[in-house]
This record gives structure tokens, sequence and C-alpha cells, in this order.
């Protein structure tokens, strides 16, 4: 079990490794660009585009997303920022369940998530194909707030924080590479936390 640092009362002490440059830290901070989204269930769904292996466009209402295979996982929470949040708990609908309903064409190689206010993640699709890759609705039992990002939100446990986005509201299908918003601003295009780079400028050929 954590305890609190002397002198830092934000801080925890914690046994397990954590990922190079990351602290702990109690709770679960609040962090997204822009504003907060306003759920109309009437007007939203999810969608998936782009490449399919159809080549059609595939979508869902929120009741629908809600009656697909579900599971729980556990999982701890990397920031790029430096912080690090550990023992959530998400429920959702895995990402290979969405890739099931919509096959991707053979030849995709990536992802691009979007959500609310054109806000994008470029996810490798091995990333997103992961089984802890996960369409969250729930955190710790209870429907996620909108500050957390209801109705639904990407976790993808194993990258930095901000390749799951919040109010998710689309997957693309591609079969080349793009980067999405923050990645676009300087951030590192793969963002594994367990190899400390944070930043474009320290990405290695093809990354």
């Amino acid at each position: 079990m954590p305890v609190e640092a002397v002198g830092e009362p934000r801080c925890l002490v914690w046994s397990e490794p954590l990922p190079p440059g990351q602290r702990l830290v109690k709770g679960w901070p609040v962090s997204h660009y822009g504003p907060v989204p306003r759920f109309r269930a009437d007007r939203w769904n999810l969608q998936v585009f782009g490449a399919t292996a159809t080549g059609e466009k595939y979508s869902w209402t929120f009741e629908e997303i809600a009656g697909l295979p579900a599971t729980t996982i556990t999982t701890d929470l990397h920031c790029a920022s430096g912080t690090t949040t550990t023992g959530h708990e998400f429920h959702g609908v895995p990402a290979a369940v969405l890739l099931g309903l919509a096959p991707p064409a053979p030849e995709v190689t990536h992802v691009m998530a979007w959500a609310e206010y054109g806000y994008s993640a470029n996810l490798r699709l091995a990333d997103f194909r992961s089984d802890r890759t996960l369409m969250a609705t729930h955190h710790d039992g209870e429907p996620l707030t909108v500050e957390h990002g209801f109705p639904l939100r990407l976790v993808v446990p194993h990258l930095y924080g901000y390749k799951g986005p919040k109010w998710l509201r689309a997957i693309e299908y591609m079969t080349q590479d793009r980067r999405g918003f923050w990645e676009e601003r300087g951030y590192h295009n793969i963002a594994d936390p367990w190899t400390g780079k944070r930043h474009s400028y320290q990405e290695d050929e093809g990354e």
C-alpha cells in the first residue's frame, strides 16, 4: 500500500516500479484540452470509418454501445506531464470487440481515435488491438463523470494518457500513420511510458 511522502502531500511512495520520470499522486487529476462537452443522447453516436474491410461506415448509438460485450480491467494511468495514478478499475467494451464488428482492411496499420471538438490521437493498430485497450463507460463501478470522459473514454493502459481520448466519437482506420493532436504539437508518436520518451525530438527512425 502507498504512504504519503514527507513534505509532498500530493505524492506517494510506492513499492512497485514506476516508468522513468513518473511520480505517484493521489486521486485522479482532471486534465484535458478545451471545454467539457454536453452529452445529448439523441445526437450521440460512435462511428468507425476509413479503410474498413467492407468499405462501409459503421455507427452505434450509446444504447447499442452499452449492449455490447464488456469487460473490466484494473490499471495504472501514466500522464506525459510526469504523474502516475494507480488502481483504476475501468469497465467497458474491449477495442477487440469493435474490430470484430467493423473489421479493418488487411492493409490497415494505424487508427485515429477522434473525440469531441476534433481532438485526435493516432495509435498503431497493434496498440488499439491490445486485449487491455478498452472503450470505457464506467470507472470504479460508477458511470464515468463528464470531466473524466462520459459517455465514452478510450483507455490504452500501456501508453501515455494522451493516447486515450475522453469523449470518444469515432475510430478511423488508416493505411499509413498520421499524427494526432498532441503528436502534431511535439509529443512522442508512440507514447510508451516505459521508454521515458515524451517528445517528438526523442523519436527513433520509424517511430
